[in-house]
């Protein structure tokens, strides 16, 4: 009997006693027991057959499956282009700011990862043991960056990084809630004085949301310091800080009564204590909540409530100067639940489009109609956060901390916001109509009319290319005129070049305007000399 039929039957003989033991009830821990002892079994007949990931228990005939995992999924050309579209005006933003971008490896030692996210630590995906060590996809990219600092022992630097991360979350596809997908991170790192690279980041995500068109939104504005005060005020026990704040944040998606019920019921929280926490947390605005707020003498006998809000003063004040001010929601509900967070936090939120505003709270149909003094009704909000961040200015210094190297001239303040392309994606498609969807960057179709004329139909295409002008031709010798004229159509190339033996001996071209079908005269169609063409088509192009 050869190695893989004695697996086989191993197998076989294992899945009769767990079988056995459940028809017999057996207690839980006994099955459990045997069952890993056939799953071990499984794995070992899987290797065996060469460890083809489809031969499930050595049955090599099971038809493969075709498709992605959960959470995962591919983009077309089409898809493909408009998410480009993005990451290049994100990239723009970044670099108008004057970051720099690194690269991380897309998995880190366990160690480096665990301990960081709160109870969000569950949802980090564990590689089996490698080469003796211990690894984790990565769940953000802000804690690699920090690993990045404290490793190179980095100062300053204002960084942005564009890569997958991972996350085993259960996913909302319609929604862009995936297992795996892309962050786009801006962090300022350094010691400067204090909240002006924070109101920065509130600048660049303003520019970013409204250059890729997401529609309407909002940047909610919280501080650590503010919420762990009233946390502290409230009579929250330390050790259960971080598990309430959990619970606080979910306020944008469950009423106050469904919160509250979490904290008393599941976290074992007092109902005195929450009801004392409600009366802050429900609370939003602008830097009339502040006046609010200072005028708390139980609150603001909290030294953390008073860091707290005197960074907040500062910080509305800068963002005022930067021009972002009517785009920002002052709300206490915002807890953002990763452990690393030390002071201010944001999250983008878009709202509904053409809500007719109230007088109470005005609503602008676009996001740069708001002004000043308005406040948003977030009881709108259509979608979650697509983009969150906040100041973390002991992450570096934990991970010095860690090599025995602790101490204030350690830390390396950092403050930072991430954007979630997939969220922004899903949105952007959805706002665009399928005839704005192209899949190639091609500008000119370069088409002949009767003779097939493939050489000078290569010759143009040659003299474009030279002169940078994205172009594409028929590959056929003999290629069908419809058939050229409506693959410019099914691509939304917007210039062809029209070539026939007349305009070759001629020594012309005749220029056609693909996307205007309304366009009268020059500007539906033009016949210019050949040596005219580059430029006639890079003026039209300029137009566009």
């Amino acid at each position: 009997m050869s190695d893989v039929e004695q697996l086989k039957k191993q197998v076989d003989d294992q899945g009769q006693v767990v079988r056995k033991l459940k028809g017999d009830k057996a207690e839980a821990a006994v099955i459990n027991e045997q069952v890993a002892l056939l799953l071990a079994l499984k794995e070992k007949l899987r290797i065996a057959n060469g460890g083809d990931p489809n031969d499930k228990g050595g049955k090599s005939n099971q038809p493969l499956v075709l498709k992605t995992p959960k959470g995962t999924k591919d983009y077309g050309a089409k898809e493909m282009s408009v998410r480009s579209d993005i990451f290049s005006t994100i990239v723009n933003v970044f670099e108008k700011h004057g970051a720099v971008t690194i690269d991380t490896p897309v998995f880190e030692l366990k160690e480096i990862l665990m301990g960081k996210y709160g109870e969000d630590s569950k949802l980090i995906y564990d590689l089996k043991d490698q080469g003796g060590e211990e690894c984790s996809l990565r769940y953000d990219l802000t804690v690699p960056f920090a690993r990045h600092l404290a490793m190179n022992r980095i100062t300053a630097i204002k960084r942005y990084q564009i890569a997958k991360v991972y996350r085993r979350d259960q996913p909302a596809m319609t929604k862009g809630r995936m297992r795996e997908f892309y962050q786009c991170d801006y962090d300022i790192a350094g010691t400067y004085d204090a909240m002006i690279p924070d109101a920065e980041c509130v600048r660049v995500a303003v520019e970013i949301l409204t250059n890729v068109d997401v529609g309407p939104f909002v940047i909610k504005i919280n501080h650590r310091k503010i919420l762990d005060a009233i946390f502290e005020v409230a009579g929250v026990p330390e050790e259960k800080v971080r598990t309430i704040s959990s619970a606080v944040d979910k306020l944008d998606k469950m009423p106050w009564a469904d919160v509250k019920r979490e904290m008393t019921e599941d976290k074992g929280l007092s109902d005195e204590v929450a009801e004392r926490i409600g009366r802050f947390v429900l609370l939003k605005g602008g830097e009339e909540l502040l006046a609010e707020l200072q005028a708390n003498t139980e609150l603001m006998a909290s030294k953390k409530a008073q860091e707290g809000v005197a960074d907040m003063v500062l910080f509305f004040k800068y963002v005022k100067v930067l021009g972002v001010l009517p785009y920002v929601s002052f709300d206490l509900s915002l807890a953002r639940g990763l452990d690393y967070y030390t002071g201010i936090i944001y999250e983008a939120i878009l709202v509904e489009e053409n809500v007719r505003p109230t007088e109470a709270q005005p609503t602008a149909t676009k996001a740069n109609e708001v002004k000043d003094g308005q406040d948003i009704d977030e009881s709108v909000v259509r979608v979650g956060s697509i983009a969150g961040g906040g100041r973390y200015d002991e992450l570096v210094g934990m991970f010095l901390a860690s090599k025995g190297k602790k101490s204030k001239k350690n830390e390396v303040p950092c403050v930072g916001i991430s954007f979630g392309v997939e969220r922004i994606f899903s949105i952007v498609m959805s706002r665009r109509q399928n005839a704005q969807l192209k899949a190639n960057r091609t500008k000119v179709y370069v088409i002949s009319i009767g003779d097939s004329l493939i050489e000078e139909r290569m010759r143009i295409a040659t003299e474009l290319w030279d002169a940078g002008v994205a172009t594409e031709f028929a590959y056929k010798v003999k290629s069908n005129f419809k058939a050229q004229m409506n693959h410019c159509d099914d691509e939304v190339i917007p210039w062809a070049v029209l070539i026939g033996s007349s305009e070759v001996e001629q020594g012309v071209v005749k220029i056609k305007n693909m996307l205007d079908k309304d366009a009268q005269g020059d500007a539906a169609q033009v016949t210019v000399k050949r040596a005219d063409m580059v430029a006639e088509l890079k003026k039209r192009l300029a137009m566009n």
